[in-house]
């Protein structure tokens, strides 16, 4: 997760507001600080942290001008949030409107992102997903690769849009479509 210095410095130390957290999932020390740069075609980011350890525990960044949001959740408070969300019969992954936040999985892709939309340049909005492969199976899919003239990088890809499609055929799309 990414830290409290990594936050501020990529919303130029700027923070427009801040409060205590009103969910209980994170205890009673979270606190939440948001950084709007005060356009409402522009952005904002939030974090929650707690205030006596500074463990962060949920950052989010809001692209209002592509309408995409982007979020990360401690692994460690997951399960408190969607449970704390289906008792306040709350949907957490609406951001506002027609909008649903993207999780994203690793710290650089948040830290990426969130420049970008900071800094008002496009970004890639494809979510990274980190692999932890053994030296065998990455051999073989680096020559596998290879025999396709693709890089690593693109036969993963495919790789993975293969399964999802097949995971769609099994059990259908999550919006019914």
């Amino acid at each position: 997760m990414i830290s409290l210095k990594q936050f501020m410095e990529t919303v130029n130390y700027r923070i427009t507001e801040g409060s205590d957290y009103g969910w209980q999932c994170y205890g009673h020390d979270a606190y939440m600080l948001d950084s709007w740069n005060g356009d409402q075609d522009g952005h904002s980011l939030t974090i929650i942290f707690d205030t006596k350890t500074q463990e962060v525990y949920e950052v989010q960044a809001h692209d209002y001008v592509n309408q995409r949001a982007y979020r990360m959740i401690s692994p460690d408070f997951q399960k408190k949030v969607k449970k704390e969300a289906r008792k306040r019969d709350s949907n957490k992954d609406n951001a506002w409107d027609d909008v649903d936040y993207i999780d994203l999985e690793t710290d650089e892709d948040f830290l990426e992102k969130s420049q970008a939309i900071v800094d008002g340049i496009k970004y890639d909005t494809r979510v990274q997903v980190p692999l932890d492969l053994d030296d065998d199976t990455m051999f073989q899919m680096m020559k596998m690769a290879h025999e396709r003239d693709l890089t690593l990088n693109e036969f993963v890809e495919d790789l993975l849009r293969e399964f999802l499609k097949k995971e769609d055929v099994m059990f259908g799309s999550p919006n019914g479509a």
